[in-house]
């Protein structure tokens, strides 16, 4: 963990110091800008293993940052936001946002989550990464590439989107609830929020067009990947 470096990026030194002062006592190398426009800088000069981004800032607004981090990097992003409408997080999820915090939050929780979305991110894909490529009918996921096909056609998802749809992939016909999904896919080990869950299913289905089909909503208990056998190709 000494070697992780982490982004922090909002406008309001009194809050990155608080984040600062608890972030730094886990190990994490934490680089600090106070506008969007030192935050993309900082973001082409280095590797980071996280950033935890302010929608609110001068010269550059966060969704803007996150969209520009997007065109490059699937790095994982927290967004700190007063905000806390399903409209914006929505929109923020679209983006590709990992998670969102909503000010005041406290900041024993915010590294909770960083802990475990840097650990989903650092894990993701290992039991994919036995094999190259499965498909179930037109829909193809490639791990290697992390690239998947619809038809024949490359679909662009969200860092979440492939994450939940790799572990449906990975655990076919199998129910699991919403706080397990939280559990598997965003690493949560307190009690997260259902909504975001829902959100991200609904976007997945959008984005997989008929093979939406395969994402079987189980009332009152959760979701399933409903498929028969998926066809595997092992790497030579």
């Amino acid at each position: 963990m000494d070697n992780e470096k982490i982004l922090l990026v909002d406008d309001e030194e009194r809050m990155r110091d608080m984040i600062k002062e608890y972030t730094s006592l886990e190990g994490y190398d934490i680089h600090e800008a106070a506008d969007g426009v030192k935050a993309l800088e900082l973001f082409k000069q280095n590797k980071y293993s996280l950033i935890i981004l302010d929608v609110m800032m001068p010269k550059i607004d966060g969704w803007s940052v996150c969209r520009e981090i997007r065109k490059t990097s699937d790095v994982p992003i927290i967004m700190l936001t007063a905000r806390g409408e399903e409209y914006d997080k929505l929109f923020g999820f679209e983006l590709g946002v990992d998670d969102y915090m909503i000010k005041p939050f406290s900041p024993k929780e915010l590294l909770a989550r960083m802990k475990a979305i840097i650990r989903r991110s650092s894990s993701i894909d290992l039991e994919a990464k036995k094999e190259n490529t499965v498909s179930f009918q037109g829909l193809v996921i490639e791990f290697d590439s992390r690239n998947t096909y619809v038809n024949g056609n490359i679909i662009t998802l969200t860092p979440k989107e492939y994450s939940l749809l790799t572990f449906f992939a990975n655990n076919p016909n199998r129910v699991f609830s919403r706080e397990q999904l939280l559990n598997e896919v965003w690493d949560y080990d307190f009690i997260g929020d259902d909504r975001t869950v829902d959100t991200h299913i609904k976007m997945l289905r959008e984005s997989i067009g008929e093979y939406r089909k395969f994402i079987v909503t189980v009332w009152g208990t959760g979701y399933k990947f409903e498929v028969g056998e998926k066809n595997e190709k092992h790497s030579s």
